[in-house]
């Protein structure tokens, strides 16, 4: 089981979330063939230096190329979001990207509970 959270650790990845998100957003569903990328969630390592993104990706046939396209970007968006957060942050955690499938979990249940 990990640890709990600092409050300096949440802040930090309230920000890192907040500013991925319009980073991504700025890049416009284009930029991912179509597909709504959602930053739902990001921890982040006690040192500050890695980052768990979690994203929710619609609709749900489009998340693994999705996934993967932003792996491929993983260092222009670290990039970007090191313009972002120069200021507040020394370093610019690395970035690691995960699929939050709780919305297709939702959405399941919701179909078995109309059966």
């Amino acid at each position: 089981m990990e640890a709990p959270q600092s409050t300096r650790q949440l802040k930090v990845a309230r920000e890192i979330q907040r500013d991925l998100a319009e980073i991504i957003r700025s890049r416009g569903m284009a930029a991912y063939d179509g597909a709504m990328v959602t930053v739902s969630g990001v921890k982040i390592s006690s040192d500050l230096a890695q980052a768990r993104v979690y994203v929710s990706i619609f609709p749900s046939v489009k998340q693994k190329p999705v996934m993967e396209k932003l792996e491929n970007e993983n260092h222009a968006l670290r990039g970007a979001l090191g313009r972002m957060v120069a200021k507040q942050l020394r370093i610019v955690p690395e970035l690691e990207f995960f699929l939050d499938d709780s919305l297709d979990y939702v959405e399941h249940i919701d179909e078995l509970l109309k059966k």
